[in-house]
């Protein structure tokens, strides 16, 4: 017999070996010599109260063996000799696409314009310790995307979209921990990722795929509206059947291809803000109704804040508990800031993106002459100001959060996690009234929710500018752009994904789309 239970243990009772048999036995009304296994399938913290609660689903086995193989096969085929899919972009939705398309007999040839995942290394190390941006290797470009140096959260709300299980179960197939599959909000951390991409990258090309490294392609051959090539900066050109197109919302020079090209896009609306930093400490105080160090068994604490100011949602984003903040710029003379963690989230500081809903429509008004480009334009104008206040280096603008909501410069500013250093600066001004306004009262309201958060220990660090592309590339029901036949918008990079998960599953459906159009 096997029985799906839900079972509640309080923070002294998980401290107990076994105690998850105990309690099934109970509920179950068996022997506990009875239980063969019990199987986690859900697992999350309620910290609403002081007596913190760990709710489990589980699977509880009676008398029988639990089985030990997953109900998940990745059958993987020789495509060396197939026909060829070409994929820009070897991010989540890159890697996804070119996984499915072996499963299906095809073979992707994936163009990646920046650097293998060791050899990223070398440029994420220049941007933080010599302040200079490759403009094709950074935290954003590179092989698995902006996704390898980052918390790898798999949370997503995109459950339509395709199997989320699929996705985590191939992740946990290349090398990350089952764990994933358990928590209610999974992550990698920023330290094992970069092993699970290598992985996928094996696994394409033993099985006859290909991937082409600092490759950047710089302009589409098109004739009677159809993809017929592609040309990379190198001035090789590849001929092609079909081009799934994943090159994420910071390559912006595929913009500027596009509408080069008269290829049809749109303006969409995004969020911009900055990243606010706090000791761990005071988090996991708020969140737990502790004082000092959060017990062992406890995670460290993660927020979720929204509240509406002027009819613009104010709201946390990425929030990264134990964490730092990294350089996202992917140019010189811009500051972008983002956030991750390592898998033990055992850093001192905890941040978030804090941004502000940009309608495209209705907040650009003074950019309307870049047309489409009008948002992408916005973000480059406040990355450029942000550097300025920086010092031109990648040095971040920042403010104590407090002297931020109340407009005073900071006479000093506590310690940080973001390598490249802070320079003291009135992000209040820096900021657009119809960002910085809506944050300052953003905070407040915030600081009323969580007793504590609004404090002169955390800092306001400029600018968070990348949470989402401010173009639309559109596509049909059939997934392929409405005039172009052959090109496949997909992922972040097209407006139709919003992490690692909802990229990975749209790159599979792309891959999909395009194999069907090639039959």
């Amino acid at each position: 017999m096997v029985k799906e239970i839900q079972i509640r243990v309080n923070l002294k009772e998980e401290k107990f070996t076994g105690f998850l048999e105990k309690k099934a036995a109970r509920i179950l009304r068996v022997e506990l010599n009875e239980i063969t296994a019990v199987k986690v399938l859900r697992k999350s913290i309620d910290a609403r109260k002081a007596n913190i609660i760990f709710n489990y689903k589980v699977a509880v086995y009676v008398n029988e063996k639990m089985p030990e193989t997953s109900d998940y096969n990745f059958e993987y085929k020789d495509v060396s000799s197939a026909k060829e899919v070409h994929i820009i972009g070897f991010g989540p939705a890159g890697m996804y696409a070119a996984l499915r398309c072996i499963e299906l007999g095809y073979k992707p040839i994936v163009l990646e314009r920046g650097k293998n995942v060791q050899d990223r290394r070398r440029d994420l190390r220049a941007i933080n310790q010599f302040h200079i941006v490759n403009e094709d290797s950074n935290y954003c470009f590179g092989e698995g995307g902006a996704g390898t140096y980052s918390d790898g959260k798999l949370y997503t709300r995109s459950l339509k979209r395709g199997d989320v299980r699929r996705i985590f179960e191939n992740l946990v197939y290349h090398g990350a921990t089952d764990q994933i599959l358990v928590d209610a909000h999974p992550h990698i951390g920023t330290n094992k990722l970069p092993k699970v991409v290598k992985n996928i990258r094996e696994t394409i090309l033993k099985y006859g795929g290909e991937i082409h490294f600092e490759s950047r392609v710089v302009d589409f051959v098109i004739k009677d509206k159809k993809l017929k090539a592609i040309q990379l900066l190198n001035g090789i050109e590849m001929t092609v059947n079909a081009v799934i197109l994943a090159t994420g919302h910071s390559a912006r020079d595929i913009y500027y291809l596009l509408k080069r090209k008269d290829i049809f896009i749109k303006s969409k609306s995004f969020a911009m803000g900055v990243r606010v930093e706090h000791p761990q400490e005071i988090i996991d105080s708020i969140q737990y109704h502790c004082k000092g160090k959060r017990d062992e068994l406890l995670p460290a604490a993660a927020y979720s804040l929204v509240h509406q100011v002027n009819g613009r949602g104010v709201y946390s984003f990425c929030m990264c508990p134990g964490g730092f903040i990294v350089p996202a710029a992917t140019a010189n003379e811009e500051i972008v800031v983002n956030g991750m963690s390592p898998s033990k989230r055992n850093n001192l500081y905890a941040n978030s993106g804090i941004v502000v809903e940009i309608n495209a429509d209705q907040d650009l008004k003074k950019y309307e002459k870049f047309g489409e480009l009008k948002g992408l334009e916005f973000q480059k104008d406040l990355e450029k100001l942000a550097w300025v206040a920086g010092g031109k280096t990648q040095t971040a603008p920042a403010q104590r959060l407090t002297d931020f909501v109340e407009g005073k410069l900071s006479n000093s500013l506590n310690p940080t996690s973001y390598q490249p250093g802070l320079k003291s600066a009135s992000m209040h001004s820096i900021l657009p009234k119809q960002i910085g306004g809506r944050l300052r009262k953003g905070f407040a309201e915030f600081g009323r929710k969580m007793h504590g958060y609004y404090t002169e220990e955390a800092n306001v660090i400029g600018v968070e500018s990348r949470t989402s592309s401010p173009i639309n590339i559109p596509r049909t029901e059939k997934l392929s752009h409405p005039e172009i036949e052959g090109l496949y918008p997909c992922g972040e990079g097209g407006g139709y994904a919003g992490g690692i998960v909802s990229a990975a599953m749209d790159g599979e459906r792309c891959a999909e789309a395009a194999i069907k159009n090639i039959l």
